[in-house]
C-alpha cells in the first residue's frame, strides 16, 4: 500500500527545498562569477567548499566558538586561497580553450583532496551545534537550515548589491560583458581576475561554513557541491549571476520533491536528469547566458 501524500508533506518538503536552494545559489553564484568573468572552467569550487567546511569544524573543535563566526575566517582565508590560485596558475588558461582549465582546476581540486585527507584522514566528521527544530503548525523547521538559509541569502543579496553598486562590482560586470571594452575605460582585468575568484572562493567557503552545521563532512565532500553548482548554473544561465539565484531555489525544490514521490534511487538521479533536458530543451539556461 503506497502512502499517503498530504499537503502538510508536500508543504515540508516545499519550504526544505527552499532552504537547500538558497545555499545551492549562493554556492553557484561564485562558479558563475568565475565562468562569467574569465570564462574559466572551476573544477575545484567545491573543494575550496570543502576547505571551508574543515575551518569551520576546527574552529569549532578546538576553540569550541560558534561556527558561524567561523564564516569571519573562513570566508577571508579562502579568498586568500583563490587569489593565490589565481594568480600562480589559472591565470594561464584565462585566454586557453576551456578544456585546459577543467583540467588544471581537476588537478588542483585532487591536490587539495589529497593534502586534505592527509591532514586529517578521510574519516566523517561534524560540527554538533543547533540541533532540533522549530515546529511552526504542522512543520518542522530545521533549526540549523533555518539559519544557514538566512546567513546564505544574506550573503547572496550582499553580492548582489556589491556587484551592482559599487566601483569594484562595476569593474567586474564590466569585464564580465567585455574584456576589452573594460581595458579601454581603464580597467585593470588582471586585478579583477584576482578578486573574481577570491571573491568566489570566499562564497565557496561559507557556503562549506554553513553545510559543516547540517551535514557531516567529509575530504571528497566537495565533488557533489561542484556539480550542482554547475548545474546550478546550467539552469539559470553560463555567467547569468539572476540565473544562479533562480537555478538554486529550482534545483532545491526538485530533489526535495523527487524524494517525497519518487523512490531515494530514482529521487537522486532526477538531477542528472534535468540537466540533460535543461541542456537538449534549453541549452542557454532558463534566463540565458551572461547576464549581469
Amino acid at each position: 500500500m503506497g502512502v499517503i501524500i498530504t499537503p502538510a508533506m508536500v508543504g515540508q518538503v516545499v519550504i526544505s527545498g527552499l532552504l537547500a536552494g538558497a545555499l545551492y545559489s549562493m554556492v553557484a553564484l561564485g562558479l558563475a562569477l568565475i565562468f562569467g568573468v574569465m570564462r574559466v572552467i572551476n573544477v575545484a569550487h567545491g573543494t575550496i567548499l570543502m576547505l571551508g567546511a574543515y575551518t569551520t569544524f576546527w574552529w569549532f573543535q578546538l576553540l569550541g566558538i560558534n561556527p558561524y563566526l567561523s564564516l569571519l575566517v573562513s570566508m577571508p582565508l579562502m579568498f586568500l586561497l583563490g587569489v593565490f590560485l589565481q594568480r600562480s596558475m589559472v591565470h594561464r588558461v584565462v585566454d586557453a580553450p576551456e578544456l585546459s582549465s577543467l583540467l588544471l582546476t581537476f588537478g588542483i581540486s585532487i591536490a587539495l583532496v589529497n593534502v586534505t585527507q592527509y591532514a586529517f584522514s578521510s574519516d566523517v566528521r561534524s560540527v554538533e551545534f543547533l540541533t532540533g527544530s522549530f515546529l511552526v503548525g504542522p512543520l518542522a523547521l530545521s533549526k540549523s537550515r533555518l539559519v544557514s538559509f538566512a546567513f546564505a541569502v544574506g550573503l547572496t543579496l550582499f553580492a548582489f548589491w556589491f556587484l551592482q553598486k559599487t566601483k569594484l562590482g562595476k569593474a567586474i560586470r564590466a569585464t564580465s560583458q567585455s574584456r576589452e571594452v573594460a581595458m579601454v575605460c581603464g580597467v585593470n582585468v588582471q586585478r579583477i581576475h584576482l578578486y573574481a575568484f577570491g571573491m568566489a572562493s570566499a562564497l565557496a567557503a561559507a557556503g562549506g561554513s554553513l553545510v559543516a552545521v547540517v551535514v557531516a563532512i567529509q575530504p571528497e565532500m566537495g565533488q557533489v557541491y561542484t556539480f550542482k553548482s554547475f548545474l546550478v548554473i546550467v539552469l539559470g544561465g553560463a555567467g547569468n549571476y539572476p540565473g544562479a539565484l533562480l537555478g538554486g531555489m529550482l534545483l532545491g525544490l526538485v530533489e526535495q520533491l523527487s524524494s517525497l514521490f519518487l523512490t531515494t534511487q530514482v529521487s537522486e538521479a532526477v538531477a542528472y536528469v534535468l540537466l540533460v533536458l535543461v541542456l537538449l530543451l534549453r541549452p542557454t539556461g532558463l534566463l540565458g547566458g551572461r547576464s549581469t
